[in-house]
């Protein structure tokens, strides 16, 4: 058995490779070559939430055991934590473990990386982030390989955490990003926007968005908890990494339907169905769209196998 850790994960897992990853991945669940029961979430009593996601990819099955934990947002520790244990198919024996917060984080924005390629203005140069951690920078890492971004633009809660964000990505890929003291100026005339906070009341109205805009719900990922607000949802074409994912567990889709400003026809469908060319995806210049990202055990398992056949030489 082999336990790959974080820093061998960042090294053998490129954003570039992780799109490929990602879209065979969802193609495969869409075609049945995948299985993924319902993830486990449960609320621990210091407020973590500790998971477990389990997922069939056909060579591999495993599970992601993590936990999420807000309050290490804007610190020294990561948000996410644990690992994604793989077995072999023919004999099921333990085949790896595989460092999850790396894996969350860089598959996750390989995931919006996909939506926003599939869905996004051809054009789209200006992208805006609502948060400044980990994900906002795994999210400009696989993003820029989809679209020429030239413009940048941060709001988070924490003033620090936005400034350091724009420090790294200004030096490291010497895009102009601003640091925005309220939702509203950060994403004014954005193309694309990343709600990356783990923040559980929506922020972001039908009033902040351009026409056109594509946004990429990321931050949340319960029934009870959105960063996008009900006007916004009922406006939007919406798509989800899993439609029935979407229905069962996604506060972005449940609140408003339960409001009545949608139902589940507003789901156009699935990532992986835009892919194989089952649903329409962008018809027009003034939609805006939205995709919905709860995460997705295939995902996890799907980029950990990637990793350990990598690290394995296979």
């Amino acid at each position: 058995m082999k336990i790959i850790e974080a820093q061998e994960v960042r090294e053998l897992l490129s954003p570039k490779k992780c799109i490929e990853v990602m879209k065979q991945a969802l193609t495969d669940l869409e075609n049945g070559v995948c299985t993924m029961p319902p993830r486990l979430i449960c609320t621990m009593p210091n407020s973590a939430k500790f998971g477990f996601m389990p997922a069939y990819i056909g060579k591999y099955f495993g599970a992601k055991v993590l936990n999420a934990y807000g309050p290490n947002e804007g610190t020294e520790y990561p948000s996410h934590i644990g690992y994604v244990m793989l077995f072999e198919s023919e004999h099921c024996t333990v085949a790896g473990m595989v460092d999850a917060s790396s894996i969350t984080e860089i598959r996750t924005g390989a995931v919006s990386a996909v939506a926003t390629d599939l869905l996004a203005a051809k054009d789209a140069a200006k992208i805006a982030f609502i948060g400044a951690g980990a994900q906002a920078r795994s999210h400009m890492a696989a993003i820029r390989e989809v679209r020429d971004i030239t413009q940048a633009s941060v709001y988070d809660i924490r003033p620090d955490s936005a400034k350091r964000f724009r420090k790294e990505t200004e030096e490291k890929y010497g895009i102009p990003v601003a640091v925005c003291s309220n939702v509203r100026d950060a994403v004014c005339g954005a193309d694309i926007i990343c709600t990356v906070s783990p923040g559980k009341e929506p922020v972001l109205t039908l009033d902040m968005v351009k026409p056109g805009c594509h946004i990429n719900a990321v931050g949340t990922f319960s029934p009870t908890t959105r960063e996008v607000a009900s006007d916004l949802m009922a406006a939007g074409k919406l798509y989800a990494d899993q439609t029935e994912a979407m229905k069962r567990e996604s506060g972005e889709f449940l609140i408003p339907k339960a409001e009545g400003l949608l139902d589940d026809e507003a789901i156009v469908g699935s990532i992986g169905e835009l892919l194989l060319g089952r649903v329409r995806g962008r018809e027009s210049a003034e939609e805006i769209t939205i995709f919905d990202a709860l995460g997705l055990a295939v995902e996890d398992v799907a980029s950990a196998a990637s990793v350990l056949m990598s690290g394995c030489g296979k």
